[in-house]
C-alpha cells in the first residue's frame, strides 16, 4: 500500500464547546437517537429530493421489481456507545433509498462492510436488507444528506437543510472519539457542524485528501477517506488494503 500523509493541526486553539454537537439551527432539540431518527423519516423539505427518491421507488430498477423500496430518508444506523462515526454523503438510490438502512444493498456497501468485519465494527460481512442481523459494534453510520439525490449530487441548499439532523445526531453520540468521513461532501459537512458549534472559524486549516487526519479543538480526531464509490474501487483510487488501514488506525484512535 502507498504511503498515505497524514496532517496533524491545532490550528484552532479555542475548545469552546468541548462536545461541539448542539445544534444551534432553529430545529427543535432532539434528545434520543430514536427521536430523531423518527424525525429523519418524515422528512419532506427539500421537493426535489422528495420527487426524486419516490420515483425511484416506483420505478425500480428491474433487478429489484420484486422489492418494496424504502423511499423515504435514511435514518443513521449503528451502536449509540459509537467511538468512531462513519459519516457519508447520501444514500444511494437502489442501495439505501431500497433497503433503508445506510450503505445496504449497493456496491459501496458490498467493498465496506467486509472492511468493518474485518476490523471488528460490523458482526457480520455482508449487509443486503434491513432484517439481515447485521450489528456495529464501536461505530455508527451516517451521511451529510438523508435522501437519495440525482446523480447522487445534492445541492448545497439541500445539504444545509439536513445539516440539523447532523448536529442532533452527535449531540446524542456522546462517546464519538473518531469521525472517518467518506469523501469530501462528508469531510466539510463534520467541519461545517463544528463551525455551528462555535469550535472552528473556518474550515480552511482543513483540506481534504485520503489519509489525512486532524485532532480537531474539541477532542475529536477527523479522518479524510476516498468515499468508497464503484468510481474509485473499480478504477482502484481506493483499494481494500488503504480502506482497512483506515479502519485499523480508526480502533486504535478511538481506543477500542
Amino acid at each position: 500500500m502507498p504511503s498515505q500523509a497524514v496532517k496533524l493541526t491545532r490550528a484552532e486553539t479555542s475548545r469552546k464547546g468541548t462536545r461541539a454537537s448542539r445544534p444551534k439551527s432553529g430545529a427543535p432539540e432532539l434528545r434520543s437517537l430514536s427521536e430523531l431518527n423518527q424525525a429523519v423519516i418524515a422528512c419532506r423539505l427539500c421537493p426535489r429530493l422528495v420527487a426524486y427518491r419516490e420515483e425511484i421507488g416506483r420505478v425500480k430498477r428491474r433487478a429489484y421489481a420484486d422489492w418494496e423500496y424504502w423511499a423515504k430518508p435514511v435514518p443513521g444506523f449503528g451502536d449509540p456507545n459509537a467511538r468512531v462515526l462513519i459519516l457519508g454523503l447520501a444514500p444511494g438510490a437502489h442501495g439505501s433509498n431500497r433497503t433503508g438502512r445506510p450503505f445496504t444493498g449497493d456496491g459501496s456497501g458490498y467493498f465496506m462492510y467486509p472492511v468493518l468485519h474485518e476490523t471488528g465494527f460490523a458482526s457480520q460481512a455482508t449487509a443486503t436488507h434491513r432484517d439481515d442481523g447485521m450489528k456495529l459494534t464501536g461505530a455508527y453510520i451516517t451521511a451529510a444528506v438523508r435522501c437519495a439525490p440525482p446523480a447522487n449530487k445534492p445541492n448545497p441548499d439541500e445539504i444545509a437543510n439536513c445539516s440539523h439532523f447532523l448536529d442532533a445526531e452527535l449531540a446524542a453520540l456522546q462517546r464519538v472519539r473518531v469521525v472517518v468521513a467518506l469523501g469530501k461532501i462528508g469531510f466539510d459537512a463534520y467541519l461545517n457542524h463544528l463551525r455551528r458549534a462555535g469550535v472552528i472559524a473556518s474550515r480552511a486549516p482543513y483540506t481534504f485528501g485520503h489519509g489525512v487526519q486532524y485532532q480537531m479543538p474539541n477532542a475529536v480526531i477527523l479522518m479524510g477517506v476516498y468515499h468508497p464509490s464503484l468510481q474509485n474501487t473499480n478504477t482502484g483510487k481506493l483499494t481494500k488494503e488503504m480502506f482497512r488501514a483506515v479502519f485499523e488506525r480508526a480502533r486504535v484512535l478511538a481506543g477500542l
